[in-house]
């Protein structure tokens, strides 16, 4: 019937943009076709994760509005961000490797001639809402068109302080390609971004891009935007492997065994981003502590200490339980053990691996002290019977 229109046709033009769309047509038949989907949905590797909250609601529900432990999941004055310039972004890394991390999971990697810029949030706010969810605690350190030309965007997966709405129509206008894990390219094509200018991957998949091969690999996490999770986009880590230098980015994840195999197939790396923030023992499976940061990146390296590890997915949104400086302080502990080089820049410092790597405290400046230090090892056996205020002093050194 001419002008007829069904309700669920109704329903989608009421959705709102920032949902972006489900895969459908091949997209999906090539969704049902992957190894990794069954029962309907994408599936972790190592068996189901838990993605909500476990054990007492209640209990999290106390810890997450305890006022004392709020104050502590913001800085306490201005974070100090890198007044990032065009010029330090026009000269060539002179070691062909540099990072520059702008805040949570963004990374510009400049890798071998190329540039591919990981996981981009310029947005205010990481929610579908422009008035309500997690704001930034810190300024993009740079305008994105000051970033310069980029060759590839790389997106993990499809939550919404990764795969940030007005940044990807930003950057939807311009030449640069798209990476993708398999689904997310939906959300694309409605947001303006051409097929033909978009790589979407299914884990172990590998696209080149110049003179960069590029592989979606395996996470431990899932997917989601609309109120309706149908689990029909996949989630991803990455390796970019040009000819001289190779990184990893984590996208999110839990700690598994996987980050053996894909150190053991494409490491080791010059450098890994990390995720070592919005871990909570309410969700474990998804998240990674900075101690299983460090371990997560030691696998990747074939099991000792090599390359840069960057903590990323810290910083930048308050979006868990813990004190706001928890991840830097404990990543600091816990790499310092193991013997691991981890770069500290503040948000918008671009650094070389293979140079000088910033390793300054800079949050304890504008931290509140933490609630309990990071126990290392044996700690607890040394300290024992020591008072609950000197344990505190230990974990602020």
């Amino acid at each position: 019937m001419a002008g007829f229109r069904s309700p669920s046709s109704g329903l989608r033009a009421l959705r709102p943009e920032a949902f972006g769309a489900d895969p459908s047509g091949e997209r999906m038949a090539r969704i049902r076709r992957s190894p990794h989907f069954a029962d309907g949905v994408f599936q972790n590797p190592g068996g189901p994760a838990r993605t909500r909250p476990s054990g007492s609601t209640a209990q999290f529900a106390r810890n997450y509005l305890d006022r004392a432990a709020r104050t502590l999941r913001a800085p306490a004055g201005s974070i100090p961000v890198h007044p990032t310039t065009v010029a330090d972004l026009a000269r060539p890394p002179a070691t062909g490797l540099r990072l520059t991390w702008a805040g949570h999971s963004s990374v510009l990697a400049e890798i071998d001639g190329h540039r591919v810029l990981f996981d981009p949030v310029w947005g205010e706010r990481c929610s579908p809402f422009p008035f309500a969810g997690p704001k930034r605690l810190h300024p993009v350190p740079l305008p994105l068109a000051a970033l310069g030309p980029v060759d590839v965007v790389v997106i993990s997966h499809d939550h919404y302080d990764h795969l940030d709405l007005p940044t990807v129509k930003a950057l939807a206008g311009t030449d640069t390609l798209f990476a993708v894990p398999l689904g997310v390219g939906a959300h694309l094509e409605r947001w303006g971004v051409p097929a033909d200018r978009m790589r979407e991957l299914d884990w172990h998949e590998e696209t080149e891009v110049g003179g960069l091969t590029l592989t979606a690999t395996p996470a431990r996490h899932f997917c989601g935007r609309a109120l309706r999770n149908t689990q029909h986009t996949l989630w991803a880590s990455w390796v970019v492997a040009g000819p001289d230098h190779r990184v990893y980015h984590s996208g999110d994840t839990g700690y598994f065994s996987g980050f053996q195999e894909i150190g053991a197939a494409h490491g080791p790396f010059d450098a890994t981003m990390i995720q070592v923030g919005a871990y909570s023992e309410f969700w474990p499976d998804i998240h990674m502590t900075p101690e299983e940061g460090v371990r997560a990146h030691l696998d990747l390296q074939g099991g000792r200490p090599g390359g840069v590890l960057l903590p990323i997915h810290w910083g930048t949104f308050n979006l868990a339980p813990h004190a706001w400086a928890e991840p830097g302080e404990w990543m600091k502990d816990a790499a310092e053990e193991a013997g691991q080089a981890v770069a500290f820049p503040r948000p918008g410092q671009p650094f070389e691996p293979a140079g000088e790597v910033p390793a300054e405290p800079w949050w304890r400046a504008v931290s509140g002290p933490l609630g309990h230090p990071w126990r290392r090892p044996g700690i607890a056996e040394s300290m024992a019977g020591t008072s609950k205020g000197e344990l505190d002093l230990a974990g602020e050194r």
